[in-house]
């Protein structure tokens, strides 16, 4: 280690609390008291941490995740000092409007960042999603005497990622998968916000993580960068010896060289103060004033030219190779750009006309297996997998393979974990190479609910497959029965919803779910039997703009009298109260809306084309109307409260949805 160790891990000291002290608002303690872990793991001279600031997307990096994402200042002074554009007005900016420096590291914000962590613990499902991608690829792309697949996730978690959940649903995966170039240090300090954890979190934390499989390093002095280190070589040699994760317990003391408040909560979550910060100054040696970092410092850190030569030999390796294998070199260029095979449009084509040729009436959930087989043939990257639902789900196809530890695989048995499952398909995502996809029923996407959100929020492509999707689940009852779920979903900036009706919309929705690179979607799909709709092209066409008119007006008629709206299993509800309507003389247009999220993002100029302004619309739905009343509807049939459990028949008559009802709602709407 170096003479200046202690000098690099105080400049992280110091631009922490100089950065919260001017923001007024942030998180001081963690940083301060991981600097010692962080300059041990970062150091270019220890050569642990495999990256090239000047090029933050190199395939073959090593992975960081800070899953104590709210010690942000940690991973931006680690930016800045080892020489990512992220400059000193950046930190500077720390909490600011527009700022590169948010609260919590958000992805595609400043360069470096791989993941968006706040929510404590999924953080380290993410690393877990990226480790096992790492895993996956080399399995799949190494040849002999050809490695181009071969780095590290390295992720740092304190006490309050241990105590959520989702941390023993991961980390238990993880184990079975034998992850072993996945490693975690632990930032075991004791305190979060309301004090001293011991009334509330006394785990045998290393018992636990030996009993999931990993190896654990126990009782390593964080304030010790050589201690942290002598670990981290451990860590790798487990790794190298592929036997299994490692997990670092670092002992450390939160807010490490504040004299008054270090160990306390009060360096928690607010600034140090003008008198603290100057006692600490003082306490470390740090005679800088705020902001500045004396030059030495800044080239201990450095880490351009050991990045550049890391990424340079990498390359190398490459090229040769590309030279050998140029089909899996060029394929592996292309998913880890994620960008899709160039006749994907074409296959999609093929495969909803195929849709229409066949007219099945079949449940969704057996469309979509439909869909996954027919786009896996031209999707290599295809990673899916189920919440040990896989036989409900139907997310399997032909040709899968299960992934176990021991052999590649492209179907993930995820067990009963749908919020783990969630957040490391995010990790899959965000590492790259792989386009994950993994499925519940839609009442458990409550479990999965901020995993979607953190998807959508970093505009990455997961999807989400919900089966089982309303009352007609029947006689399993209200528990499983989802009806405030579509709505709920809805709610969340950014995701794609699709709930399609047959089999056409189904394979459209996959489709454009694929095809959409700016974020997530949900696919949501019936248990039961839905009909089949007869299109034309255009309106085949059309499904991918989330809303279009399905049955419309006879052609010697000059505006409907109403719209009729719904999506699923409710569109042949209404196609059928349509006829009726018809047969009464009231000339009715059916608009099916598979996707609401698409629909609004198309033109006002095509939303008024399908919707018909003037005229009364009613809609129709499995579920609560919330969201169907921007569609400024006279009348909306749906749910305002939990289901029962009896036969799917019996239900839907029991809440309304039938013919009968959707015909007197809309005699009432135009009597009115």
């Amino acid at each position: 280690m170096s003479a200046n160790t202690k000098q690099m891990a105080n400049a992280i000291r110091a631009l922490s609390m100089d950065a919260v002290q001017q923001a007024n608002s942030g998180h001081p303690g963690m940083p301060m008291g991981m600097a010692d872990i962080a300059t041990a793991l970062w150091s270019p001279e220890n050569g642990f941490f495999k990256h090239n600031p000047a090029d933050s997307k190199w395939a073959d990096r090593d992975r960081f995740v800070l899953s104590n994402g709210h010690g942000s200042m940690l991973l931006y002074s680690l930016l800045h000092l080892t020489g990512y554009s992220l400059s000193m007005a950046d930190i500077k900016n720390f909490r600011q409007l527009h700022s590169k420096t948010a609260g919590h590291p958000e992805y595609g914000f400043a360069d470096g960042i791989e993941t968006t962590t706040g929510p404590l613990g999924q953080g380290i499902a993410n690393a877990v999603g990226m480790a096992l991608s790492e895993k996956l690829l080399a399995q799949e792309f190494n040849k002999k005497g050809h490695t181009i697949v071969d780095h590290k996730t390295f992720v740092f978690l304190g006490d309050g990622c241990m105590m959520e959940g989702i941390n023993h649903e991961v980390a238990s995966l993880a184990g079975v998968w034998r992850l072993s170039k996945l490693i975690a240090l632990y930032d075991d300090n004791s305190i979060s916000i309301d004090g001293r954890v011991t009334p509330w979190f006394h785990d045998n934390t290393p018992e636990r993580f030996e009993a999931y499989g990993w190896n654990v390093i126990r009782a390593v002095d964080g304030h010790d960068a050589a201690s942290v280190a002598k670990a981290i070589e451990q860590a790798n040699a487990n790794a190298a010896a592929d036997k299994g994760p490692t997990l670092i317990c670092c002992k450390t003391r939160i807010g490490e060289g504040s004299p008054n408040f270090a160990d306390t909560d009060k360096v928690h979550g607010a600034p140090l103060g003008a008198a603290e910060i100057a006692a600490t100054r003082a306490a470390i040696g740090w005679a800088y004033e705020p902001f500045v970092v004396p030059q030495d410092v800044y080239d201990d850190w450095n880490s351009k030219d050991t990045g550049a030569a890391a990424q340079a030999k990498w390359q190398k390796a490459f090229d040769a190779y590309a030279k050998k294998f140029p089909t899996e070199a060029s394929e592996f260029t292309r998913r880890m750009k994620g960008e899709l095979p160039a006749d994907f449009d074409a296959v999609m084509g093929a495969y909803l006309k195929q849709c229409v040729e066949k007219a099945e009436t079949i449940a969704t959930r057996k469309a979509s297996q439909n869909a996954i087989t027919a786009y896996a043939k031209a999707l290599p990257e295809f990673l899916g997998g189920s919440a040990d639902l896989t036989g409900s789900n139907l997310t399997n196809w032909p040709e899968c393979k299960p992934v176990r530890a021991d052999s590649w695989g492209n179907h993930i048995n995820y067990g009963v974990r749908e919020f783990g499952m969630s957040a490391i398909m995010n990790g899959i995502t965000l590492h790259g190479g792989y386009l994950p996809f993994g499925a519940t029923f839609l009442t458990f996407s409550d479990y999965s609910r901020n995993a979607l959100r953190m998807a959508a929020l970093m505009k990455i492509r997961t999807l989400f497959v919900f089966t089982h999707d309303s009352i007609g689940l029947g006689e399993d009852g209200p528990t499983h029965q989802p009806v405030e779920q579509v709505a709920s979903l809805r709610l969340i900036p950014n995701l794609d919803v699709w709930r399609p009706c047959d089999t056409t919309e189904s394979g459209a929705a996959w489709g454009e779910a694929i095809k959409r690179a700016d974020g997530p979607a949900a696919l949501i799909f019936s248990r039961q039997n839905l009909q089949f709709m007869k299109r034309n092209a255009t309106q085949t066409k059309n499904i991918a703009k989330g809303g279009y008119v399905l049955r419309d007006v006879k052609a010697d008629e000059e505006v409907a009298q109403i719209v009729l709206m719904a999506t699923g299993s409710e569109v042949d509800l209404i196609v059928k109260a349509a006829d009726v309507l018809a047969s009464k003389g009231v000339s009715t247009r059916v608009v099916s809306v598979p996707c609401a999220d698409v629909f609004f993002r198309q033109s006002a100029a095509y939303k008024r084309s399908v919707l018909t302004e003037g005229v009364a619309r009613v809609a129709v739905e499995a579920g609560v109307t919330d969201t169907w009343w921007r569609y400024h509807c006279n009348a909306v049939i749906g749910l305002e409260r939990f289901g029962e459990s009896a036969p799917a028949g019996e239900l839907f008559k029991l809440f309304g949805f039938t013919v009968d009802n959707v015909v007197n709602t809309a005699l009432s709407v135009l009597q009115k």
